[in-house]
């Protein structure tokens, strides 16, 4: 069963001095694992171990991580990242305030010049956590990791369902062409001896039959799809049995595959010298783009 890259986990904690642990897992498709990591100060000696831990085990994708503590205040949780220190910010107000008006200096944003100042935002205390505090954080990440993974692979159940109606339905278009094939013989060779019948006697006389059938033979096979058509059946039965597979890579192999799709498609348009049968390549097309777009989100 396939696994899609877009997901989310949270998993949460009551932990000491009334605050609570929140564990944050949000993703999106990428080519390769492209992590952010948020995390409460606190942890910033763990970061790398954070890091690789999220990497072992996500594989894949664009993966924002978000860790924090909420502290609860009548009844309402309250971050506690980066608290504004007011003494600061008014003394920075006040001062510049006061350079201001003393050097008649043109007005402009305070706000954004005082929050830019270190001193504004508090550091939060950074001491490394203690052993039992940290296996604390583990367990809640491990609960974060599981809740993805869930969300991840029922999100991967409906995608699974949605390929497969685009391969139900290219496979039907495909038998669709069959009739087509069958008569499209005869009416080339029907316009081939009409065109030859309204040459002058001297000059059919002068035509080489062997030669003529010889040519028609090459046109013909030139023509011919049953290779195509088989080549796209394998391709269609290849791409089904891929997606019983799990973890990263599967995704990758079904974009592979959907380019050879693409091939055999385009192939059999290009032999296609009837309205009708590129109609049906013009269908499978628009079916297999589909496909491409959604594997791209296929872990």
């Amino acid at each position: 069963m396939i696994y899609s890259m877009t997901g989310y986990g949270k998993a949460e904690c009551q932990v000491a001095n009334n605050k609570k642990l929140i564990v944050e897992i949000r993703s999106l498709n990428s080519k390769s694992i492209d992590l952010g990591v948020r995390i409460a100060p606190q942890l910033r000696s763990k970061e790398l171990e954070i890091r690789t831990l999220i990497a072992q085990r996500l594989e894949r994708g664009k993966i924002d991580l978000s860790i924090y503590y909420q502290d609860a205040v009548q009844g309402e949780a309250t971050t506690t990242f980066t608290p504004i220190n007011k003494d600061a910010f008014a003394y920075y107000y006040n001062e510049l305030s006061a350079l201001q008006r003393e050097f008649a200096l043109p007005a402009s944003d305070l706000m954004t010049t005082i929050m830019r100042i270190p001193d504004v935002t508090k550091v939060q205390d950074c001491s490394e956590i203690s052993d039992q505090e940290w296996a604390v954080v583990l367990s809640t990440i491990e609960s974060a990791i599981v809740q993805f993974n869930a969300f991840r692979k029922q999100e991967g159940a409906s995608l699974q369902c949605m390929f497969c109606e685009k391969l139900d339905a290219i496979a039907v278009l495909l038998a669709e062409v069959e009739p087509y094939e069958q008569s499209r013989v005869e009416k080339i060779k029907s316009r081939i001896e009409a065109n030859l019948e309204q040459l002058s006697a001297t000059t059919q006389q002068a035509i080489d039959r062997n030669r003529l059938e010889q040519e028609m033979i090459y046109y013909l096979e030139k023509l011919d799809i049953t290779e195509e058509k088989v080549r796209l059946t394998n391709h269609l039965r290849y791409f089904r049995e891929t997606m019983s597979g799990e973890g990263a890579g599967v995704g990758k192999k079904l974009g592979f595959i959907a380019q050879e799709m693409g091939r055999e498609i385009n192939t059999l348009g290009s032999k296609s010298n009837q309205s009708e049968m590129q109609i049906i390549v013009v269908k499978m097309k628009d079916i297999l783009e589909q496909i491409k777009e959604q594997v791209l989100n296929v872990l």
